[in-house]
């Protein structure tokens, strides 16, 4: 029986992502009374510094807001909760606000933070398989979940993490190929964990400079994966996803969607962001 009959990776699912893009209606601002803006600034501010200290205790489940740079969007809101629901209630509450009214949507992201287990699904399967127990039955299913829910409580800073402290941030989705000809899909386990193993080795060179949040989307959202990159350098996102372009499972196997690039704006400094003074925003 080989160890490649089940193909699937296992996973472990975290946190609950929701990406929002919004591009701001400048000129209905400008319209406004000096004491409207105020009046809104200070309701965003006292909403959103909540979110961005994020739990007391539990998971962290925070929000971070961005100033977009380029022509995708101003701003751009990152949070993590929980459950979907959290996320739905957090972003109909985000939609009451005043300040609302003057940011149109240009994108979205739903996603959760997922962490792949190449190393021991491999393992797993090939000593499920030497045992002779066929995938899926009773005793196969309950062994899997004992490997998931070690590796889980093992893992759970990084499944709800905090978001890093980085003052720029890059966020991009990504598929694997489905080509007639290549296909990640197709590929043995063995091989997709070695490609694995290989491009994990490039981002460990960049750890002490860039902080990653990876989340799944399959079933969420257009793409397979989000990508979030943190960093107090932006030049180092250029440096890394460069290298990363030259290892196998990139090279081949990557289709990458935009990339949205960003500078934390804590909520704190949004009134300078949207203040009129001095000709600036």
């Amino acid at each position: 029986m080989s160890a490649d009959l089940h193909p699937a990776p296992l996973t472990l699912d975290g946190s609950c992502v929701l990406h929002q893009m919004f591009r701001f209606d400048w000129p209905a601002w400008r319209a406004l009374e000096a004491g409207d803006r105020q009046r809104m600034v200070a309701e965003a501010q006292a909403f959103l510094g909540p979110l961005e200290a994020g739990a007391a205790e539990g998971h962290p489940n925070q929000s971070a807001v961005f100033a977009q740079l380029g022509h995708k969007g101003d701003l751009l809101l990152m949070h993590l909760r929980d459950s979907m629901e959290e996320l739905a209630r957090l972003e109909r509450d985000l939609a009451k606000l005043e300040l609302s009214d003057y940011l149109e949507p240009s994108e979205s992201y739903v996603s959760v933070v997922e962490l792949g287990l190449y190393e021991s699904s491999a393992k797993t399967y090939a000593q499920l398989a030497m045992e002779g127990i066929e995938p899926h039955t009773e005793v196969w299913n309950q062994r899997v979940a004992e490997v998931v829910a070690r590796q889980a409580e093992a893992m759970g800073v990084r499944l709800f993490p905090r978001i890093p402290e980085g003052k720029y941030l890059c966020f991009y989705p990504m598929d694997r190929r489905r080509g007639e000809e290549v296909n990640w899909y197709t590929q043995s386990m063995a091989e997709r964990q070695r490609m694995m193993h290989d491009h994990g080795m490039i981002g460990r060179r960049y750890a002490d400079s860039v902080k990653q949040i990876i989340s799944g989307s399959i079933g969420f959202d257009d793409w397979e994966w989000g990508v979030d990159l943190f960093a107090d350098d932006p030049k180092v996102f250029k440096k890394l996803i460069y290298e990363m372009r030259f290892d196998e499972a990139s090279a081949l196997y990557a289709e990458f969607g935009p990339f949205y690039i960003a500078v934390k704006l804590p909520s704190q400094e949004l009134g300078q962001w949207l203040s009129l003074e001095g000709g600036t925003r």
